[in-house]
């Protein structure tokens, strides 16, 4: 058979189309490509900037009370080129795209789509909310309780995916076979063993292996220990006493006595403690703690209904079932979120010359590019295929981590 079929175009658009098919996180939130690099391409760190959400407060009675629109954003750095290398002789460019796809693409495509994802993944640390029951199995009674969280940040009803490890997948099946369920999707939890679509207001179930595993610091209990040293604290940090032992890692979930949540619209008071991520590493012997989101008391922005209080307790994420969580505590990550809780974006490589083939193409914000040369001693071509992209959590209001297993 002619290797004519084998045109850069072609091969390019299948490794794109196996890529995409791959990619069930990536796929399922917000993807941004950047055209304006289509012609001379993007370089490494370009940057683009996400507009977020404009927020107001609302006036009682009826003397005039202006306020400025006072907009803000996110960048979102394109900053990673990931790439699989290959090498085949020109015998094998004899083989049709569909042999070529299967040989080839497909090994080298689930490799590069595996380590894109499990880097996207790592946005799990940006999240604040979590629901958890750490060492039980995965209950549907999380997953709705997790479905709350989204509804009480506002998160639109519509693409809510729920991103679900093999072992609380098995679990959920488990659990939701007990209930009254469409026969079709009784039918496909027999046939596969998996949860469908339009499982309890998420549109997209999704089982994904990358889904990581989250280590905590040595702080042990729901009281760490600390307290915290100053009243009226706001801002990306909160100062505590400085006679505390114990650490924390990035993505541990972290509230403060006094500190409540607070309806994201009316601002009144809610029941719950608001949670924070600690945003990097702490070590032993701490006097601040790093936290998102940011405290905020007052305005249009204000998401808590107070400081926390002066020399009141500092809590480490507890159990759903008010279980502390252990120091040095190993537990699954599974993800709930909205579409636009998180951003990918990828943008044109540049396109070299003199070279035996060369194509981009972009299928859904991703853009692909495949580079092939020639080399004369061993009668084989060496081929590249690169990948440019960024990510960024735009809006962890709208995302919640589920911690079982």
């Amino acid at each position: 058979m002619s290797n004519s079929i084998l045109t850069s175009t072609a091969v390019t658009r299948k490794a794109l189309l196996i890529l995409h098919q791959k990619l069930n996180f990536i796929g399922s939130i917000n993807r941004q490509y950047d055209d304006s690099f289509a012609e001379s391409g993007a370089k490494i760190g370009d940057s683009l900037k996400i507009r977020l959400p404009n927020q107001y407060t609302v006036r009682t009675g009826k003397t005039l009370n202006t306020q400025d629109t006072s907009e803000s954003s996110v960048t979102l750095q394109v900053a990673t080129q990931k790439g699989v290398d290959i090498n085949f002789s020109s015998a094998e460019l004899t083989m049709s795209i569909d042999d070529f796809s299967e040989r080839v693409l497909e090994p080298a495509m689930s490799v590069l789509a595996a380590n894109i994802e499990n880097d996207a993944l790592s946005m799990y640390k940006n999240v604040y909310q979590e629901v958890s029951d750490v060492g039980a199995t995965l209950t549907l009674a999380g997953v709705l309780n997790a479905q709350k969280r989204l509804t009480m940040a506002l998160a639109p009803t519509d693409k809510r995916t729920l991103l679900l490890s093999p072992k609380s997948n098995v679990d959920l099946v488990s659990a939701a076979s007990t209930l009254y369920n469409d026969r079709t999707k009784v039918a496909d939890q027999y046939r596969k063993g998996l949860i469908g679509n339009d499982f309890f207001g998420f549109d997209s179930v999704f089982q994904n292996t990358l889904l990581p595993i989250h280590t905590t610091g040595t702080e042990a209990g729901a009281d760490t220990g600390a307290n915290v040293n100053g009243a009226s604290q706001t801002g990306a940090s909160v100062t505590v006493n400085g006679t505390v032992t114990g650490t924390f890692k990035q993505g541990d979930i972290i509230s403060f006595e006094g500190t409540y949540d607070v309806h994201p619209e009316t601002k009144a008071t809610l029941s719950n403690l608001k949670q924070f991520v600690v945003t990097s590493d702490v070590a032993d012997t701490y006097s601040s703690i790093p936290i998102s989101p940011s405290i905020v008391t007052s305005g249009a922005t204000q998401n808590v209904s107070a400081s926390p209080t002066n020399g009141g307790a500092v809590y480490k994420q507890e159990s759903d079932d008010s279980t502390a969580i252990a120091g040095s505590a190993d537990y699954q990550i599974d993800l709930a979120y909205h579409k636009d809780a998180f951003a990918f974006a990828t943008a044109d490589l540049v396109m070299p010359k003199g070279v035996d083939f060369s194509a981009r193409e972009v299928m859904d914000g991703l853009s692909l590019r495949i580079v092939r040369a020639y080399d004369i001693n061993n009668d084989n071509f060496p081929c590249r295929v690169d990948i440019l992209y960024g990510y960024k959590t735009i809006r962890p209001e709208l995302a919640c981590r589920i911690g079982f297993n």
